[in-house]
């Protein structure tokens, strides 16, 4: 084995450590947020309101429109205003 080959071998080897401890740093940055994200679905969850966002938490319910029209997936009229 030439110094060649071994000095090849020590950057790459070195290279995949560094591109190993940089993608397992990047991962175990977005872990907090995913628990934050987390914990907030299961409160949503335990409140039992989790049918509507939460800036329409603060806006009462609106009464469902009446009549036995429903829309074929093509834009209406009504749809565009």
């Amino acid at each position: 084995m030439s110094w060649d080959r071994v000095t090849l071998f020590v950057l790459a080897s070195f290279g995949c450590l560094t591109l190993l401890l940089t993608q397992i740093s990047e991962v175990l940055s977005r872990v907090p947020p995913i628990i934050r994200a987390w914990r907030r679905v299961q409160n949503e969850l335990r409140r039992g309101d989790h049918d509507r966002s939460a800036a329409d938490r603060s806006a009462p319910e609106e009464p469902a429109e009446e009549g036995g029209e429903e829309s074929s997936g093509g834009t209406t009229e009504q749809g565009l205003r």
